[in-house]
Protein backbone atom coordinates (compact mmCIF):
# COMPACT_ATOMS: atom_id res chain seq x y z
CA UNK A 1 0.00 0.00 0.00
CA UNK A 2 1.30 3.46 -0.89
CA UNK A 3 1.85 6.11 1.78
CA UNK A 4 -0.96 8.20 0.28
CA UNK A 5 -3.42 5.29 0.56
CA UNK A 6 -2.23 4.36 4.07
CA UNK A 7 -2.62 7.88 5.44
CA UNK A 8 -6.01 8.20 3.71
CA UNK A 9 -7.10 5.01 5.46
CA UNK A 10 -5.85 6.30 8.81
CA UNK A 11 -7.72 9.59 8.32
CA UNK A 12 -10.93 7.67 7.75
CA UNK A 13 -10.34 5.20 10.60
CA UNK A 14 -9.63 7.97 13.10
CA UNK A 15 -12.61 10.02 12.01
CA UNK A 16 -10.31 12.88 11.06
CA UNK A 17 -12.14 13.01 7.73
CA UNK A 18 -15.91 12.90 7.45
CA UNK A 19 -17.72 12.53 4.12
CA UNK A 20 -21.34 13.76 3.98
CA UNK A 21 -22.44 14.53 0.40
CA UNK A 22 -26.12 14.61 1.36
CA UNK A 23 -25.60 16.74 4.49
CA UNK A 24 -22.58 18.90 3.69
CA UNK A 25 -20.61 20.96 6.17
CA UNK A 26 -20.36 24.74 6.06
CA UNK A 27 -16.80 26.04 5.90
CA UNK A 28 -15.71 29.34 7.45
CA UNK A 29 -15.85 30.86 3.96
CA UNK A 30 -19.56 30.00 3.76
CA UNK A 31 -19.04 27.29 1.15
CA UNK A 32 -20.99 24.07 1.58
CA UNK A 33 -18.64 21.08 1.46
CA UNK A 34 -19.26 17.32 1.46
CA UNK A 35 -15.97 16.76 3.30
CA UNK A 36 -14.53 17.95 6.59
CA UNK A 37 -10.92 17.26 7.56
CA UNK A 38 -9.39 17.79 11.02
CA UNK A 39 -5.90 16.29 11.18
CA UNK A 40 -5.48 17.33 14.82
CA UNK A 41 -7.51 14.24 15.68
CA UNK A 42 -4.53 12.11 14.62
CA UNK A 43 -2.51 13.38 17.58
CA UNK A 44 -4.70 11.30 19.89
CA UNK A 45 -3.59 8.05 18.25
CA UNK A 46 0.09 7.28 19.02
CA UNK A 47 0.49 4.64 16.31
CA UNK A 48 -1.01 6.88 13.62
CA UNK A 49 0.97 9.84 14.91
CA UNK A 50 4.15 7.81 14.49
CA UNK A 51 3.16 6.84 10.94
CA UNK A 52 2.50 10.48 10.07
CA UNK A 53 5.84 11.64 11.43
CA UNK A 54 7.64 8.82 9.60
CA UNK A 55 5.94 9.92 6.41
CA UNK A 56 6.93 13.54 6.96
CA UNK A 57 10.53 12.47 7.57
CA UNK A 58 10.47 10.63 4.25
CA UNK A 59 9.03 13.65 2.43
CA UNK A 60 11.60 15.93 4.06
CA UNK A 61 14.27 13.84 2.36
CA UNK A 62 13.23 15.47 -0.92
CA UNK A 63 14.61 18.78 0.34
CA UNK A 64 18.37 18.72 0.93
CA UNK A 65 20.01 21.25 3.19
CA UNK A 66 17.14 21.80 5.64
CA UNK A 67 18.30 23.93 8.57
CA UNK A 68 15.02 24.36 10.43
CA UNK A 69 11.31 23.48 10.55
CA UNK A 70 8.56 26.10 10.67
CA UNK A 71 5.05 25.07 11.76
CA UNK A 72 2.00 27.02 10.61
CA UNK A 73 -0.20 27.96 13.57
CA UNK A 74 -2.05 26.31 14.91
CA UNK A 75 -2.63 22.89 13.37
CA UNK A 76 0.83 22.70 11.80
CA UNK A 77 2.60 23.28 15.11
CA UNK A 78 2.46 19.78 16.67
CA UNK A 79 3.31 17.90 13.49
CA UNK A 80 6.09 20.35 12.69
CA UNK A 81 7.53 20.09 16.18
CA UNK A 82 7.48 16.28 16.02
CA UNK A 83 9.26 16.39 12.66
CA UNK A 84 11.88 18.85 13.94
CA UNK A 85 12.51 16.58 16.93
CA UNK A 86 12.98 13.53 14.70
CA UNK A 87 15.39 15.43 12.44
CA UNK A 88 17.22 17.15 15.29
CA UNK A 89 16.53 20.59 13.81
CA UNK A 90 15.51 23.99 15.24
CA UNK A 91 11.78 24.71 15.29
CA UNK A 92 9.74 27.90 15.02
CA UNK A 93 6.06 28.50 14.51
CA UNK A 94 4.32 31.24 12.60
CA UNK A 95 1.01 32.92 13.46
CA UNK A 96 -1.37 34.36 10.88
CA UNK A 97 -0.59 37.79 12.33
CA UNK A 98 1.54 39.33 15.05
CA UNK A 99 0.31 39.27 18.65
CA UNK A 100 -1.19 42.52 19.90
CA UNK A 101 0.58 42.30 23.25
CA UNK A 102 3.97 41.40 24.73
CA UNK A 103 6.72 41.47 22.10
CA UNK A 104 4.08 41.40 19.33
CA UNK A 105 5.74 38.42 17.68
CA UNK A 106 4.33 36.76 14.61
CA UNK A 107 7.10 34.16 14.60
CA UNK A 108 7.90 32.33 17.83
CA UNK A 109 11.45 31.01 18.01
CA UNK A 110 14.75 32.25 16.67
CA UNK A 111 15.45 32.68 12.96
CA UNK A 112 18.92 33.31 11.61
CA UNK A 113 19.14 35.30 8.35
CA UNK A 114 19.40 32.98 5.36
CA UNK A 115 18.45 29.86 7.35
CA UNK A 116 16.73 27.25 5.15
CA UNK A 117 13.30 26.19 6.48
CA UNK A 118 10.79 23.53 5.61
CA UNK A 119 7.28 24.82 6.34
CA UNK A 120 4.79 22.33 7.81
CA UNK A 121 1.00 22.67 7.55
CA UNK A 122 -1.61 20.05 8.37
CA UNK A 123 -4.02 20.66 5.48
CA UNK A 124 -3.86 22.40 2.10
CA UNK A 125 -7.08 23.77 0.66
CA UNK A 126 -6.35 27.10 -1.04
CA UNK A 127 -2.87 27.16 0.50
CA UNK A 128 -3.49 30.64 1.87
CA UNK A 129 -2.38 30.09 5.48
CA UNK A 130 0.81 28.27 4.51
CA UNK A 131 1.75 30.89 1.91
CA UNK A 132 1.02 33.67 4.39
CA UNK A 133 3.40 31.97 6.84
CA UNK A 134 6.02 31.63 4.10
CA UNK A 135 5.76 35.35 3.37
CA UNK A 136 6.30 36.13 7.08
CA UNK A 137 9.25 33.75 7.21
CA UNK A 138 10.87 35.45 4.22
CA UNK A 139 10.21 38.89 5.68
CA UNK A 140 12.08 37.79 8.82
CA UNK A 141 15.10 36.77 6.75
CA UNK A 142 14.47 33.03 6.52
CA UNK A 143 14.38 30.99 3.33
CA UNK A 144 11.47 28.66 2.55
CA UNK A 145 12.84 25.74 0.56
CA UNK A 146 9.62 23.73 0.58
CA UNK A 147 6.32 22.99 2.27
CA UNK A 148 4.88 19.76 3.67
CA UNK A 149 1.33 18.85 4.66
CA UNK A 150 -0.55 15.76 5.73
CA UNK A 151 -3.44 16.20 3.29
CA UNK A 152 -4.35 18.24 0.21
CA UNK A 153 -7.68 18.79 -1.50
CA UNK A 154 -5.69 19.06 -4.75
CA UNK A 155 -7.37 22.28 -5.83
CA UNK A 156 -5.64 23.58 -9.00
CA UNK A 157 -5.64 27.11 -7.56
CA UNK A 158 -3.50 25.94 -4.63
CA UNK A 159 -1.06 24.19 -6.96
CA UNK A 160 -0.68 27.40 -8.98
CA UNK A 161 -0.28 29.51 -5.83
CA UNK A 162 2.66 27.44 -4.57
CA UNK A 163 4.23 27.47 -8.02
CA UNK A 164 3.92 31.26 -8.17
CA UNK A 165 5.50 31.54 -4.72
CA UNK A 166 8.35 29.29 -5.94
CA UNK A 167 7.82 26.86 -3.05
CA UNK A 168 7.67 23.11 -3.82
CA UNK A 169 4.81 21.37 -1.99
CA UNK A 170 4.69 17.71 -0.93
CA UNK A 171 1.83 16.03 0.93
CA UNK A 172 1.40 12.63 2.57
CA UNK A 173 -2.06 12.06 1.10
CA UNK A 174 -4.65 13.78 -1.03
CA UNK A 175 -8.29 13.95 -2.02
CA UNK A 176 -8.13 11.43 -4.87
CA UNK A 177 -6.41 8.85 -2.65
CA UNK A 178 -9.00 9.44 0.05
CA UNK A 179 -11.92 8.87 -2.30
CA UNK A 180 -10.33 5.71 -3.66
CA UNK A 181 -9.79 4.36 -0.15
CA UNK A 182 -13.29 5.30 1.00
CA UNK A 183 -14.79 3.52 -2.02
CA UNK A 184 -12.57 0.47 -1.49
CA UNK A 185 -13.67 0.25 2.15
CA UNK A 186 -17.35 0.62 1.21
CA UNK A 187 -17.73 3.92 3.08
CA UNK A 188 -19.26 5.73 0.11
CA UNK A 189 -21.67 4.55 -2.58
CA UNK A 190 -21.18 5.18 -6.29
CA UNK A 191 -23.55 8.17 -6.31
CA UNK A 192 -21.74 9.69 -3.33
CA UNK A 193 -18.37 9.18 -5.02
CA UNK A 194 -19.69 11.01 -8.08
CA UNK A 195 -20.92 13.92 -5.93
CA UNK A 196 -17.57 14.12 -4.15
CA UNK A 197 -15.70 14.13 -7.47
CA UNK A 198 -18.00 16.83 -8.85
CA UNK A 199 -17.41 18.99 -5.77
CA UNK A 200 -13.63 18.82 -6.19
CA UNK A 201 -13.84 20.05 -9.78
CA UNK A 202 -15.65 23.26 -8.75
CA UNK A 203 -16.41 23.67 -5.01
CA UNK A 204 -18.15 27.04 -5.47
CA UNK A 205 -20.51 25.80 -8.19
CA UNK A 206 -21.29 22.63 -6.20
CA UNK A 207 -22.02 24.66 -3.06
CA UNK A 208 -24.26 27.09 -4.92
CA UNK A 209 -26.15 24.26 -6.63
CA UNK A 210 -26.70 22.44 -3.33
CA UNK A 211 -27.98 25.59 -1.62
CA UNK A 212 -30.29 26.36 -4.54
CA UNK A 213 -31.70 22.82 -4.49
CA UNK A 214 -32.38 23.07 -0.76
CA UNK A 215 -34.25 26.36 -1.22
CA UNK A 216 -36.34 25.10 -4.14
Amino acid sequence: MSTASLIARRLLEAGAVKLQPSEPFTWASGLRSPIYCDNRVLLSYPTVRTEVVAGLVELAGQFPGIEGIAGVATAGIPHGALLADRLGLPFVYIRSKAKEHGQQNQIEGRIEPGQRYLVVEDLISTGGSALQAIAALRAAGGEAIGALAIFSYEFPAAVRAFEQADVPLATLSNYSSLLAEAAREGQIAKAEAEALTEWASDPRAWSDAFSAARQA
